[in-house]
């Protein structure tokens, strides 16, 4: 029964409009080939990767690099910020831009993408795939917390976090989201993708447990033991400054919190839209149990938009 529900939500809902999906573009055989070739070179084979997996979950992760995740951008996360303003001339930071599949969707329709990330060997699949589409590829080995340094000179429509916030530390939570701010333009808008919610009560992105990112980062670090993760759950029992940094890249949740240390007041900061509330899908992927919880969050700060409530911060605030 879920696996129907969750095809007819996937059909039913996730359509980019026809006047964007003219624009999607069509890879022939020889383009797709070339675009695996860079990723086993560059991305899946790095630690002998293609080893330790499985023909079908290398199969599987290929897939998802060139299909799965491009279809997931283009008619969910591009409509998305197109609706809120028009991606065509629109000029993009994307922190996080990874192998460059949501660069890619939002450059389809007309937008100016300045990508960056920490991650050397994807973004050299980045510049691949941006350029067997026919495109100049703008991407850059920085870190979060150096946008200012690196492009404080320039003002964006947009400065997007693409499920990267998680994997920053505080600091460089804190820092990054205080330069972005003053990178946007005015009416620009910062966008917060695939980020876990602090504030839920079940961690699906990290250790897949209840209440796991309610509790201190060091209590955390020991208690990782009991995820049924694996990898995870046996990689840290010894506490030091470079366990800790490690353990913290594989993600914590964020909240407003840091929104409102950064850059204003929960009262001034304008969230104008949130995917669930622009999808439309709160009910099929929460259900009941899931609406009262949030419900629950609101009752206690009515101030509280509903965009900080979802299990993940999908959310955009206009400046």
């Amino acid at each position: 029964m879920k696996r129907i529900i969750k095809k007819f939500v996937k059909e039913g809902f996730y359509k980019a409009p026809s006047k964007m999906k003219k624009n999607h573009l069509v890879f022939s055989e020889e383009q797709v080939k070339a675009l695996t070739a860079s990723l086993e070179k560059n991305y899946l084979d790095r630690g002998n990767t293609k080893n330790r997996l499985s023909a079908e979950e290398y199969n599987k992760a290929i897939s998802g690099q060139v299909f799965d995740r491009l279809d997931y951008n283009r008619n969910r996360i591009a409509p998305w910020l197109n609706k809120v303003k028009d991606l065509k001339g629109a000029s993009v930071l994307e922190i996080g831009c990874g192998t460059g599949i949501s660069t890619l969707a939002m450059m389809e329709q007309g937008a100016v993408v300045t990508g960056v990330d920490v991650d050397g060997g994807a973004l050299e699949v980045a510049k691949d795939r941006l350029k067997i589409a026919g495109f100049e590829p703008d991407v850059h080995l920085v870190n979060g917390d150096e946008i200012g340094d690196r492009f404080g000179d320039k003002n964006f429509d947009y400065v997007i976090y693409y499920a990267v916030l998680e994997h920053m530390t505080v600091q460089e939570r804190l820092k990054s989201l205080e330069q972005a701010w003053k990178m946007l333009k005015k009416d620009g808008y910062l966008v917060i993708i695939e980020t876990p919610n602090r504030l839920w009560y079940y961690d699906s992105h990290t250790a897949a447990m209840p209440f796991y990112d309610w509790i201190p980062d060091d209590l955390a670090f020991y208690y990782s033991k009991f995820s049924d993760r694996a990898n995870f759950k046996d990689s840290y029992r010894e506490l030091s400054d470079e366990n800790m940094m490690k353990f913290l890249r594989w993600g914590r949740g964020a909240s407003y919190h840091e929104l409102e240390v950064a850059i204003a007041p929960l009262d001034n900061l304008k969230v104008v839209s949130s995917l669930m509330k622009f999808e439309k899908t709160s009910f099929f992927k929460l259900g009941f149990k899931g609406l009262r919880y949030i419900r629950f969050l609101k009752s206690l700060h009515k101030k509280l938009d509903k965009g900080f409530c979802y299990p993940y911060l999908d959310i955009i605030i206009k400046k």
